[in-house]
């Protein structure tokens, strides 16, 4: 049965069917193996039960808090202070992209508008300091990775939902590994700066001038505290966290004179767009999950790994390789929302606790964004960049190997990953 199910979802993929199509013939396959009687009452009933979860409107919420920054100009303001933080540097704009990266993850939680936020401002800056274009585009992408770690993060959202862990405690849990993501590509683009003798740009910022950058992006700063105190201490719920972002960026950009009400309808627009899209695939993954669960796959899976649940490092390197290859090849969404109700149990038997899972998973699934053949951030790189995409492709695997360093790291220093909630979950 799984076999024909995957089959007919790859068929369905090439000819070109909208992915949320192919995961429901995919799923209607799959109910023909089980009981086709239960197609016209399970089918429909388990489509609306993936997306009534109240913890996932904060997901639309977050995507338009990101819109409106752009949109409010706050974005440019981060840019500029990591310009002065960074830029003087060796190599500095390739630190100001990371930098930046890590800004704005703190708003947005996506990497593909990270990347496609970021990456036509400073890609022509790069390449003007002396980068290659291809080097360029691979560091936009790559260090867009950062968006989904750093909360909030949207594929965070989607595992609390799924495994009803703390939505608190995974934004605790993803602090550190994205700061780890952002030093490692600050770490690679001081190398390349430092292999091809790249010129130092500008000066060492004077006080006033950090100063006055500072009390500037203040505004953007702010706006992840908001969103992590808030869940953390209790006050509000993810998705009124959510809510309450959207609100404040959308007063700062109008108390700074540059939201207008035609921008708002836009960040409306390009947000409703993206939630459906979301909403869709989770929709009919969630029908595919429940399937697999009703057939009982889950409990073969955790029957076949037993034999090494003794060790928790083979089992989340078992995990993490699966989650990985599974990426390469499907839609991120829908490769959580497949694979996380089936690896939760193995985990759980493992003793591995649920949040460090958590940050396994969602780094594993984000470094699928820029990995051949399916990378969304390397198609939407090569776009901005005016690259081909196959000459990025081949430039983006030193990005995917540091990637994976990290994870490597976060999977055998579990504290890395667990020190922030156990401290102040």
């Amino acid at each position: 049965m799984i076999l024909t199910m995957l089959g007919v979802f790859l068929v369905h993929v090439l000819l070109g069917l909208p992915l949320f199509l192919s995961l429901l013939v995919t799923a209607i396959v799959g109910f023909i193996f089980v009981d086709p009687s239960m197609i016209p009452r399970m089918l429909p009933q388990q489509f609306f039960g993936g997306i009534n979860v109240f913890s996932l409107m904060a997901i639309p919420l977050f995507i338009l808090a990101g819109n409106l920054m752009n949109a409010s100009g706050l974005t440019e303001r981060l840019m500029g202070f990591a310009r002065l933080m960074v830029g003087h540097l060796r190599g500095g704009m390739g630190h100001v992209n990371v930098v930046s990266s890590v800004f704005f993850a703190g708003v947005n939680g996506s990497a593909v508008a990270d990347t496609s936020a970021l990456g036509s401002l400073l890609v022509p800056a790069m390449e003007k300091e002396g980068y290659s274009r291809a080097f360029a585009a691979g560091l936009t992408a790559g260090s867009s990775l950062i968006g989904p770690i750093i909360p909030p993060s949207i594929f965070m959202i989607l595992y609390a939902s799924l495994t009803n862990t703390s939505v608190g405690d995974l934004f605790l849990a993803g602090i550190i590994p994205g700061l780890l993501l952002g030093a490692a590509f600050m770490g690679m683009n001081a190398w390349y700066a430092w292999r091809h003798r790249l010129p130092k740009s500008g000066r060492l910022p004077t006080l006033k001038e950090l100063t006055v950058t500072f009390v500037a992006a203040m505004p953007a700063l702010v706006a992840p505290v908001i969103i992590v105190a808030g869940i953390v201490l209790g006050f509000v719920t993810p998705t009124e966290s959510g809510a309450l972002t959207a609100l404040y960026v959308a007063l700062c950009g109008v108390l700074l004179g540059n939201l207008r009400l035609r921008h708002c309808w836009r960040a409306i627009i390009d947000t409703a767009r993206l939630t459906c899209a979301i909403f869709l695939i989770m929709a009919a993954s969630a029908t595919i999950s429940w399937l697999l669960s009703y057939a009982q796959v889950p409990s073969q899976f955790v029957s076949l790994l037993s034999p090494y649940v003794d060790s928790a490092i083979i089992i989340l390197l078992l995990l993490s390789a699966i989650t990985f290859l599974t990426g390469m090849f499907m839609e991120e969404v829908s490769a959580l929302m497949l694979l996380t109700p089936i690896f939760a149990p193995v985990a759980m038997m493992a003793g591995i606790d649920p949040v460090h899972l958590g940050v396994i998973i969602t780094l594993n699934i984000t470094i699928a964004l820029i990995t051949p053949p399916l990378g969304a951030c390397v198609f939407v790189a090569a776009a901005v960049s005016r690259l081909e995409i196959v000459s990025l492709f081949k430039t983006i695997w030193p990005f995917v190997l540091t990637a994976i360093a990290v994870l490597l790291l976060i999977i055998f220093f579990p504290a890395l990953a667990l020190w922030l909630p156990s401290t102040f979950g």
